[in-house]
């Protein structure tokens, strides 16, 4: 699992000082024969990356291209790193969209390019359709819609299942923020309270991402009477928080953790998961072995890709665009890629709880648990969980 990290709340309110800028006019249709330019701005390199969505996207799109591609025309796959960078995140946006005249924008995965880029897509007229949301930008633009669940709709499922499945009472939640995603965090969190009723017992938006110790707020929180913790980390940092609950003998708290942690490589380096890591999966689990993730896990291991739900999202978003593209009866310009995709049928598919159509969000998660001496993950549910039901 590639490492998160944090930062960027400077660098968000930064770029967002360069949301008006340039416009481009190329439009990546090229004619009859040519390649069809489609984009994608990620977080590869820096304290934070997302490289998965991409490769997978780009991997569904090299078998289409090897297959025949559209009636002969193959996708040409522009793939650029924004570097967590808020500068690097506006300049991509625009050499994708206005230089290399892409018709649309698939798979991305970037800690910071939704809220950044959104009102330059809704300028240029172009529809964005990320493996992975991560930003708040990412589901509130009417020119984005992700392949995944996202954070925010993730925090309201875990708690949904700790307190209505697992009927806990005394649920804290802590926060780690980025950017400008506290309200909407709290947003995620009154719509648990809307549902069930329930209330946190404590919440604490003081978790820095990337703590070298994160003693003192798992302490706090033991201190509040807590028996829950709903927490919001990346991969490393939920690390660090079960080994500091460990090292204070705090063996019978339960963990609520959203989709960033669920990896092999984070089960691998828990061996005391205290009353049990559950995970809302925002895709069908890939640590199952069912034929429902067989297509996307050989065309993974074909390509030497993590297995992990990033990867998921690339492929879904990637595979739905195809779909919308092979749907187009004349020429593919962004013009007629926008409005395929804005006018799609939705698409059921079996890896996801809520069928995909553009500007829909996948309210469904499919619970799974870490339990303590097992190193694995394993599917609790027999079905998805969704929001309100």
């Amino acid at each position: 699992m590639n490492k998160r990290a944090s930062g960027t709340a400077a660098l968000i309110a930064v770029a967002a000082l360069t949301l008006a800028g340039c416009t481009g006019a190329g439009d990546g249709s090229g004619g009859d024969g040519a390649p069809i330019v489609v984009g994608s701005v990620n977080t590869i390199s820096g304290p934070a990356t997302f490289p998965e969505a991409s490769q997978a996207a780009a991997a569904v799109f090299d078998a289409f291209n090897e297959a025949g591609g559209l009636d002969g025309r193959t996708i040409d796959y522009k793939t650029l790193d924004d570097k967590g960078d808020p500068a690097t995140a506006t300049a991509s946006a625009r050499e994708l969209v206005g230089s290399d005249g892409a018709v649309a924008l698939v798979g991305s995965a970037s800690l910071i390019e939704c809220e950044i880029n959104a009102k330059y897509y809704e300028q240029e007229g172009i529809l964005s359709l990320p493996g992975i949301g991560v930003d708040t930008g990412c589901f509130a633009s009417d020119n984005i819609s992700p392949a995944n669940v996202g954070p925010f709709n993730d925090m309201t499922l875990t708690l949904q299942y700790g307190s209505e499945v697992l009927g806990l009472d005394d649920i804290c939640i802590l926060l780690e923020i980025a950017g400008s995603t506290r309200p909407t965090y709290q947003a995620a969190i009154d719509k648990w309270t809307e549902i069930t009723g329930k209330e946190p017992k404590y919440v604490d938006d003081t978790v820095p991402y990337g703590a070298s110790d994160y003693t003192p707020y798992i302490v706090k929180a033991r201190d509040q009477g807590c028996k829950a913790l709903a927490i919001n980390p990346v991969e490393p940092d939920a690390i660090g928080q079960v080994k500091a609950a460990n090292a204070q003998g705090w063996d019978d708290v339960t963990w609520l953790y959203l989709t960033s942690v669920y990896s092999e490589n984070f089960a691998d380096a828990i061996d005391n998961a205290g009353a049990g890591i559950y995970v809302p999966a925002e895709f069908y689990p890939f640590t199952d072995d069912n034929e429902i993730n067989a297509d996307w896990r050989a065309l993974m291991e074909k390509n030497d890709i993590a297995l992990t739900s990033f990867s998921q999202g690339g492929y879904l978003a990637a595979t739905y665009f195809i779909e919308v593209l092979k749907s187009i009866d004349g020429d593919i310009t962004r013009e007629s890629v926008s409005e395929a995709l804005k006018s799609m049928d939705p698409i059921e598919n079996p890896m996801v709880g809520t069928p995909f159509a553009f500007g829909t969000q996948n309210t469904a998660g499919w619970p799974i648990i870490l339990k303590s001496g097992t190193n694995a993950w394993e599917k609790v549910a027999d079905d998805w969980l969704r929001i309100g039901e």
